[in-house]
């Protein structure tokens, strides 16, 4: 099973050329969910579908750089959708994989498989499916970031993991 550090390290060799990129450095001006930036957003991702895939003994059956790839680029929309505009970020939810396909398109060229996993990755609330399991591995990646992230205690104030009941400035250990 591979470590933090493996799957970081990995991210880092086939996605390095994406994390260091202007438009990630656009995605850290932008909230994505809760207090987290779309670029932090986007590496948890990627960290946890590579974790997925080893987890799920998948390893050998997906093409790990398209897969670390899709995972940092699914959220690549280059905007922050919590700004009132002319409402173009109004159906946000159901637009922004089509839109951060072609943004990472255009940025990076993507092969069929980070193009249908980046493009779908909203399914179910968008209808069509991943064609690929590295597009299911990013889809389910997405979905568990999203939830802890919108859920984070930090999100309301409250602290962090492990702060005692009552008291949000005093941490304890809760084991």
């Amino acid at each position: 099973m591979l470590s933090r550090d493996d799957i970081r390290g990995l991210v880092q060799q086939y996605g390095s050329d994406i994390i260091e990129s202007p438009g990630m450095y656009i995605e850290r001006g932008h909230l994505q969910h809760g207090r987290v930036s779309t670029f932090a957003h986007s590496l948890r991702v990627a960290c946890l579908a590579v974790w997925l895939a080893d987890r799920l003994h998948l390893m050998g059956r997906v093409d790990l750089p398209s897969l670390i790839r899709a995972g940092l680029l699914h959220d690549y929309f280059l905007y922050d959708w919590h700004d009132r505009d002319d409402g173009s970020h109004r159906l946000h939810g159901l637009t922004h994989g089509r839109r951060a396909m072609l943004q990472a398109e255009r940025d990076f060229g993507l092969n069929p498989i980070e193009r249908d996993s980046i493009h779908h990755h909203m399914f179910p609330l968008t209808p069509v499916p991943p064609k690929y399991m590295e597009g299911y591995l990013v889809n389910m990646a997405d979905k568990i970031s999203a939830t802890a992230e919108t859920l984070s205690p930090q999100r309301f104030g409250w602290g962090g993991a492990g702060v005692a009941e009552g008291n949000p400035g005093r941490r304890r250990h809760l084991s």
